[in-house]
């Protein structure tokens, strides 16, 4: 197998990439071949963008649930939120086999997503009257590291939450 095409079975993200800027070289410097060249080129861009996006997402909901699960007193849906965590870890999982280029991306995608996923979660304690303005400001505070995002780690239960 070429290793092109070995690129494209073990990291899809990278061969995007790598053959994105091998069309604009093939573009540059010519080529006999009838062929949208930018325009391909920035549809196989798009294909990276779409596993990043993917990432992001679920980064996303994990840190939502993980603050919910951290800040809320309330008992019935904790296993849903658990449910929901280990669910995303796994597509995580998935994502970063089928492109371990993104590994190296996950810590800067969950600084950089982390307080979208806060502000969701205070936005669903306050809607259920679970946390007040002072509470509000400390779970802004919040942050996650890589590990306890992607690990097996769950926060410890609230007082007060039955369990």
């Amino acid at each position: 197998m070429s290793d092109v095409k070995t690129l494209y079975v073990e990291d899809i993200v990278a061969w995007a990439e790598q053959q994105a800027e091998a069309l604009r070289v093939a573009a540059r410097t010519g080529s006999n071949q009838q062929l949208d060249w930018e325009n391909l080129a920035e549809e196989i861009e798009d294909l990276g963008r779409s596993y990043r996006s993917s990432l992001k997402s679920h980064l996303r909901r994990i840190i939502h649930h993980l603050v919910k699960l951290q800040h809320s007193p309330a008992v019935e849906p904790r296993n849903g939120w658990r449910r929901t965590i280990r669910v995303a870890r796994v597509q995580v999982r998935d994502l970063l086999d089928e492109s371990p280029s993104l590994q190296r991306e996950v810590g800067r995608i969950i600084q950089a997503i982390a307080k979208s996923a806060i502000e969701l979660a205070i936005a669903d304690l306050d809607e259920h009257d679970e946390i007040g303005a002072v509470e509000a400001l400390v779970v802004r505070r919040s942050s996650y590291s890589e590990e306890q995002v992607l690990g097996d780690w769950l926060p410890d239960e609230p007082r007060g939450s039955g369990e």
